[in-house]
C-alpha cells in the first residue's frame, strides 16, 4: 500500500485541516502542522496559521469548516446506527477531502 502523502505532501495538511474542523485533530499533528508554519509560509508565499494558509491555498469559503462539522455530526449518528460502532473521524476526513477535492 502506498503513502497517501508520498508525491502529494500538502494533502497532510488539507486532512489536518479537515479533522481540525471536525474537532479531531490528534495533538501531535497539529504540534507537526504548527511546527511546518515557517516553510508552508516560504514555499506558498502566504501568512497566517497553518489552517490560515490551508485555507487560502485550497480557496475555501469562510463557512466551510463550520459545513464540514455539520456533516460529520448529522454523518457520524447515522453511521453509528446503521454500523453498530462510532465513525472513524480519519476514514471521513479522507474520504471527504478525496471526494470533494481530487486529493488536493
Amino acid at each position: 500500500m502506498s503513502d497517501r502523502y508520498e508525491d502529494k505532501p500538502f494533502l497532510r495538511y488539507v486532512d489536518a485541516w479537515v479533522l481540525d474542523a471536525i474537532g479531531h485533530l490528534d495533538e501531535a499533528t497539529r504540534a507537526y502542522c504548527a511546527a511546518m508554519e515557517p516553510t508552508l509560509r516560504h514555499s506558498l508565499g502566504l501568512a497566517g496559521s497553518w489552517q490560515e494558509m490551508v485555507a487560502q491555498q485550497m480557496k475555501f469559503a469562510p463557512d466551510l469548516s463550520a459545513q464540514i462539522r455539520k456533516i460529520w455530526d448529522d454523518g457520524r449518528v447515522k453511521f453509528a446506527a446503521a454500523h453498530g460502532r462510532p465513525a472513524d473521524p480519519v476514514q471521513f476526513a479522507m474520504t471527504f477531502v478525496d471526494r470533494n477535492f481530487g486529493r488536493a
